[in-house]
């Protein structure tokens, strides 16, 4: 009874373990059914993050993602490219810098690409909290009426780029 007692932790330890990988290997889900989707995008206008770019604001400005990133974000960092090339497709694409600084978001763009219309200062992340964001990157495909029509939680990757393609065009 007593060498059983001295393999239980060993015996607990390597159960957590399986648990803990098959959660690892799990997919993890992109588009969330966002309590947002099909609603209007909040009412909001953010500052500019940089002087030579307007800031944003919610509402209708025709058919765009809004993405909420962070220079510090290491996963946005590997959204960049995909982020260009659905500018290059012809999408718009406005930002929203969560709790971040023009010296850190310039050198961001200068490093990994810019491919927003406009980006805006979130250094409270109040726009992030309204809506109902989890974390960064998060991305919104918003209508010309100012709808939220999808929700894509995490990094953009890219097998994502051609299913946003087709959303937003759909949309115009």
């Amino acid at each position: 009874m007593r060498r059983w007692l001295l393999w239980a932790p060993l015996a607990l330890f390597a159960i957590f373990v399986g648990v803990a990988m098959m959660g690892l290997r799990r997919e993890p889900a992109t588009l969330t059914p966002s309590r947002l989707v099909g609603q209007p995008m909040p009412a909001f206008s953010l500052p500019p993050m940089l002087p030579s770019r307007p800031g944003t604001s919610g509402g209708g400005q025709g058919p765009r993602l809004v993405n909420l990133f962070g220079s510090w974000c290491v996963p946005c960092i590997a959204e960049a490219p995909q982020l260009l090339q659905l500018r290059e497709a012809g999408l718009t694409i406005d930002a929203v810098a969560i709790r971040d600084r023009p010296e850190d978001v310039r050198r961001f763009l200068a490093e990994h690409g810019d491919p927003f219309r406009f980006i805006g200062s979130d250094p409270i992340s109040h726009v992030q909290v309204t809506l109902g964001s989890s974390g960064v990157p998060e991305t919104f495909l918003v209508d010309g009426a100012g709808l939220i029509r999808a929700h894509h939680v995490g990094p953009i990757l890219p097998e994502h780029v051609p299913d946003l393609v087709s959303q937003a065009r759909a949309l115009q």
